[in-house]
């Protein structure tokens, strides 16, 4: 539970839609693309939206220390901002991934300063080999470098929503 605006929001997407000042969940078909892609790190929780509609959610895995935006390599931080999809991977070790355009001039600034490298490879992808048996509840643990990991039939199921340049806002 967070507090957003005075409100109390659970991890219901409806609830999480009203918070964020969008329209309630759509009963979109199945094929609709989005048009944006909303995570909010404290909620597990990525978004697909169109047109302010949320088309569907899914619960998410994170870096290992979720709390904060990546700050360097190797931090174990998924980072926020604003980004964008940016490729496809099909020959993924994580089934499928989508790249995030991290960094963003913000992030190198923040690293130089550090003395530190950026990295990269920020995707939104399903699960890795050894933890497929997870399956649905793979959100339960922080097991990735800084990425966000949904599980392989939802992967497969944002990949046929997006494209290459849709939006995508990490937020706290």
């Amino acid at each position: 539970m967070i507090q957003r605006r005075g409100l109390a929001v659970g991890l219901g997407s409806v609830a999480v839609a009203a918070a964020l000042g969008l329209a309630r969940p759509a009963r979109a078909a199945l094929s609709a693309k989005a048009d944006r892609i909303i995570v909010l790190k404290a909620e597990r929780r990525l978004y697909l939206l169109r047109d302010g509609e949320v088309l569907r959610s899914y619960l998410v895995a994170l870096g290992r220390r979720p709390r904060g935006t990546k700050l360097y390599q190797g931090d174990g931080r998924t980072p926020e901002g604003l980004y964008e999809i940016s490729g496809f991977n099909r020959q993924s070790r994580f089934h499928r991934s989508l790249r995030v355009s991290y960094p963003n001039e913000h992030d190198r600034a923040v690293a130089r300063a550090l003395g530190q490298s950026t990295g990269g490879d920020i995707m939104v992808h399903g699960l890795a080999p050894e933890r497929r048996n997870f399956k649905n509840e793979h959100w339960r643990f922080n097991w990735t470098n800084g990425c966000i990991a949904v599980d392989d039939d939802e992967i497969e199921e944002i990949w046929q929503r997006v494209e290459i340049g849709t939006p995508i806002e990490i937020r706290p």
